[in-house]
């Protein structure tokens, strides 16, 4: 009884510890039991995801999909990857939520509400491609640091909200404007008010792009709370980091925007090629802007089975960054020969676009599936991991899936 007393007492200390205060009538707690303030909520059902995503990381919130559950032309809210720095918002008031629109090249400070903004600007809707600039991280080799994105940190849905030039421009920019940078309410995990987890930005020439938007629908919708409700910047074809989630506040800067994983090594790729395991000095790293051009096999599931005179069907999707895909390809014998797919022109400018191929096989056995698209400018995925960087950005490699032939 004494050695059980004992352990049950460094039990409640050890808890105490974690919870960071004194657990009243512990002494009458159920042996094995986990005190709810340190049990994680479930973020299948509080986020509405499908139960085959992948969860990251729980602080912050960080999932993924899979690649065969991204095979919607529009990407669903329980197919979206969730991408967090710091805490979810809580406790969140629209009448109350207001937009401060300030900066050294804003000629103006201006504040709108939330319903200001709905009401006296026009609307605008638009599929967009949004990417985690780290999405393929889990290839690197030396690992780099963050999360381990496999290829489900993309997706593609539609967007409804006011474009941030109309904005602006109601608000003044100066002819010195270089840069916005965004400014949000999620805490940082330490929660000290001091400490930003995230406030990034775009040049002002992104900003000004029609397709650049102050959302606050998503698919038709509002946003759902842990993708920006209830205002978020999107800004398609660049690092989803750049499209800032629950804003009230935007700077029109004259110098690059400096906030909070602007600067060091966030989101910054060599400027010039390095070995793998190299250290990079931040004045050799370029911030990140327009993403890759990619693609991804999205029907059938890895694994597929069937037998030999039969075609299989394959679909997906394609998009490089600020550009089209002019060209989509497939091969099945390791990239020595590839065959064109049917490629579809995207809705709108950047959002995904999609294809299809039949793929006959010559006889049984394994076999995969490459998947290579190019952009307008001539340039194709890379068939296998690109270039090395410390942080494991933007690998593009070709999407790949196993067939196996009966």
């Amino acid at each position: 009884m004494k050695r059980r007393n004992f352990v049950k007492s460094s039990v409640l200390g050890s808890l105490a510890s974690i919870l960071g205060t004194e657990i009243v009538y512990g002494a009458t707690m159920p042996e094995d039991y986990i005190p709810l303030g340190m049990q994680e909520p479930d973020p299948f059902a509080l986020f509405n995801k499908d139960k085959e995503m992948l969860v990251l990381n729980s602080k912050p919130w960080n999932m993924e999909s899979l690649a065969h559950l991204l095979d919607d032309k529009i990407t669903p809210n329980k197919y979206m990857f969730v991408r967090n720095n710091g805490l979810v918002p809580e406790n969140i008031n629209t009448k109350e939520w207001t937009l401060t629109i300030d900066g050294e090249s804003a000629k103006q400070k201006k504040t709108f509400t939330l319903q200001e903004l709905k009401n006296n600007f026009k609307h605008y809707t638009y599929q967009l491609t949004l990417e985690c600039g780290g999405n393929g991280r889990k290839e690197f080799d030396p690992p780099a640091k963050g999360n381990q994105w496999d290829v489900g940190a993309v997706a593609c849905p539609s967007w409804t909200g006011v474009r941030l030039k109309d904005v602006l421009n109601v608000v003044g920019v100066k002819a010195d404007a270089v840069y916005i940078g965004y400014h949000a309410i999620d805490e940082h995990l330490s929660r000290d008010p001091s400490k930003k987890p995230i406030s990034r930005g775009v040049p002002i020439s992104k900003a000004m792009q029609e397709e650049t938007l102050l959302a606050f629908k998503m698919n038709g919708e509002d946003i759902p709370l842990v993708h920006g409700y209830p205002l978020r910047l999107v800004c398609g074809g660049w690092p989803a980091s750049t499209s800032g989630k629950w804003i009230q506040g935007i700077s029109v800067r004259n110098i690059v925007h400096d906030g909070e994983k602007m600067t060091g090594s966030s989101y910054k790729v060599p400027k010039n090629p390095v070995a793998p395991g190299e250290n990079v000095k931040e004045e050799d790293m370029r911030i990140i802007e327009s993403m890759p051009v990619k693609s991804l096999i999205t029907y059938p599931k890895s694994g597929a089975v069937l037998p030999l005179n039969k075609k299989l069907n394959i679909r997906g999707h394609a998009w490089a960054g600020e550009l089209e895909v002019s060209k989509m390809s497939y091969s099945i014998d390791f990239g020595a020969t590839w065959s064109e797919c049917d490629l579809e022109k995207p809705v709108n400018r950047l959002a995904w676009q999609h294809f299809k191929a039949s793929i006959s096989f010559p006889k049984s056995g394994y076999y995969e599936v490459w998947a290579k698209a190019t952009d307008a400018n001539g340039v194709s995925q890379p068939m296998l991991l690109p270039g090395w960087n410390p942080k494991g950005y933007l690998n593009n490699a070709c999407h790949r899936i196993a067939v196996k032939i009966s």
